[in-house]
């Protein structure tokens, strides 16, 4: 048969099938369907029960700011080591927006620690507790008592980290660096405390509410802890420096072995 032929035989064939309604082509055996489906779903109930019983990947442990802290000061030997583990300390957001890790000032092994808040922008700036306007006042209330940086007083602060404008640290902050506090008592040695403001009551105690604490003795980390009220607070009140100046003469008796 010539193949003009078959090609116009052919495709008359095939337009008289359109004409009738053909859309699809099919095959010449036929395919039941509902078995099809059934196979499917049965493939689909395999793969997810290999699935349930595969072991399920082991997640990463999440750290613990507290566990970490307190491992790294434990394992400071000194004041140096522990300055060196807070500076690798990388789980307080604190750290990434500060300029300076803000460790002590003063004489370390004074008979007299004092422990802040937190530090400012000047204090940020500089690296030092106490430097700004508050850190001003303070030099003068040590030497009111006969003593100064330079000999019979060690500094620092709850937190080494300014926080952003100068807000309140958090809770979850203060825990995580509290055994960092813990540790820097422990290797300072000092006979006692001076403990300024609420932050550091909370910090050391336990406990806030500055105006009731102060003027009392506590204990803090097994020593004897004077809460008062922070140099900051004394400049928007100077009224409250007669309070601040008892608070100081206790501290001065006894360090002299004596009770006010």
């Amino acid at each position: 048969m010539d193949s003009e032929l078959d090609w116009h035989g052919l495709r008359a064939a095939l337009d008289w099938q359109v004409e009738l309604g053909v859309t699809d082509t099919i095959g010449e055996t036929p395919v039941n369907r509902y078995e099809a489906a059934a196979e499917a779903v049965a493939q689909v109930a395999t793969v997810a029960a290999q699935a349930a019983a595969a072991p399920a990947p082991a997640r990463p442990a999440q750290a613990d700011p507290v566990a970490d802290a307190r491992a790294a000061a434990s394992a400071a030997p000194d004041l140096d080591a522990l300055r060196a583990a807070m500076t690798a300390y990388e789980h307080c957001e604190l750290k990434r927006g500060a300029r300076n890790l803000v460790f002590a000032d003063g004489t370390p092994g004074a008979r007299l620690m004092l422990i802040g808040e937190a530090p400012g922008r000047d204090e940020d700036l500089q690296g030092k507790p106490f430097v700004g306007r508050a850190g001003q006042l303070l030099d003068r209330m040590l030497a009111a008592i006969g003593l100064s940086r330079d000999g019979g007083v060690y500094i620092t602060n709850v937190l080494p980290w300014r926080p952003p404008q100068n807000r309140d640290p958090k809770p979850d902050e203060i825990a995580m660096l509290l055994p960092f506090l813990e540790r820097h008592v422990a290797l300072a040695d000092p006979q006692v405390l001076i403990v300024m403001g609420n932050t550091s009551c909370q910090a050391c105690f336990g406990k806030r509410g500055i105006m009731r604490l102060r003027g009392h003795w506590a204990e803090a980390f097994g020593r004897p802890a004077m809460p008062m009220l922070h140099p900051a607070y004394l400049l928007r009140t100077p009224s409250a420096k007669r309070e601040a100046w008892a608070d100081l003469l206790a501290v001065q008796a006894k360090l002299k072995g004596t009770t006010a």
